[in-house]
């Protein structure tokens, strides 16, 4: 299995499957509306418009597992990311990324990150870089500002 086998159901409520993103650098990001780093959405954005044309996409995904901080409906929360930060990048459908409900692609992130391998995600906003090829480069903390990726993502463009 590889991520390219995976798929998830975006905000307009279709399946999308990740076979459409080979080739593309990805950031994958569990989310929040209503947190401390919800002010990310803007750095994601800026890099997203900024590496978008050199084959990079930013893959969000909700999630209300930390303190329910995300837990309006995934209508509330697609408008809340477009009129508050301008998101342009794709959006999914709120998930679980930890525990039994699980999603199967935080499940394949968390088995096949170099860093952390095996570790639960500790807060919204931790990010995951893939590279073109589908493998997993690196995790990120939410302490980490969406610039900061920059210099590696430059490395995979």
């Amino acid at each position: 299995m590889n991520i390219y086998d995976i798929s998830a159901v975006d905000m307009a409520g279709k399946e999308v499957k990740f076979s459409i993103y080979k080739k593309k650098v990805l950031i994958i990001v569990n989310t929040a509306s209503k947190c401390g780093f919800t002010p990310q959405f803007e750095g994601l954005e800026n890099l997203y418009k900024k590496y978008k044309s050199h084959g990079v996409e930013i893959l969000g995904f909700p999630c209300n597992q930390f303190k329910e901080q995300d837990p309006a409906s995934n209508k509330e929360i697609e408008e809340f990311c477009k009129s508050k930060y301008g998101v342009s990048f794709h959006m999914f459908e709120k998930i679980d990324v930890n525990g039994k409900g699980r999603h199967p692609l935080y499940k394949y992130l968390i088995e096949n990150s170099p860093r952390k391998k095996g570790e639960d995600i500790k807060w919204n906003f931790e990010k995951f870089i893939v590279d073109s090829n589908g493998i997993i480069i690196n995790r990120f903390s939410s302490l980490k500002k969406p610039k900061s990726l920059e210099k590696v993502l430059k490395k995979l463009i």
